[in-house]
């Protein structure tokens, strides 16, 4: 099963929380295996074909098994995750209540060397020569411009359509 949670690495602990109602949070406690997945998607890459065309990530999964936080740290996760999703947040708001902290389950998960992975996409597309030359416009959607196109390429309907703006090159321009 999949579900999007929001997560904070705390130490070297991965961390979640939710509803002490949830079923799949009870089966996680319950001792079931987990694999947590995060990828954040940086762009997309347009090179000058589609065969070189592709994505701007980066990717890491986390294996184990995850156990309760004890209720005399429980507190002290939740603030900590809630800084590390909001910095600063702690500090603004009212004091948990016993009735919200009741409701409330902070999983962790032990991250050592050898319970992950990571993967990272950064590359610019490896356009061959006579497709550089050809004049196409490539780069990355919508943040930058591959630093081999000339100020002069015109952008592309289908990059223009995909960013919805009608922004100069030069601005794109890494």
């Amino acid at each position: 099963m999949a579900f999007p949670t929001g997560f904070a690495r705390i130490a070297d602990e991965l961390v979640i929380h939710g509803s002490t109602g949830s079923r799949w949070l009870r089966a996680l406690t319950d001792g079931a295996s987990a694999a947590v997945s995060v990828t954040a998607l940086d762009g997309v890459v347009v090179a000058r074909s589609g065969f070189e065309s592709s994505f701007r990530y980066r990717s890491a999964v986390v294996f184990g098994r995850f156990e309760r936080v004890p209720d005399d740290q429980k507190l002290d996760y939740l603030e900590t995750l809630m800084d590390t999703f909001i910095p600063g947040r702690v500090a603004e708001l009212r004091s948990s209540s016993r009735k919200e902290l009741a409701a409330t389950m902070a999983l962790r998960m032990p991250v050592e060397s050898d319970n992950w992975s990571l993967k990272i996409s950064a590359g610019w597309p490896e356009d061959p020569d006579d497709d550089v030359a050809a004049g196409a416009w490539a780069g990355l959607v919508p943040l930058t411009t591959a630093p081999d196109v000339p100020a002069h390429t015109p952008l592309p309907d289908s990059v223009r359509a995909m960013t919805g703006t009608l922004r100069n090159m030069a601005a794109h321009r890494a």
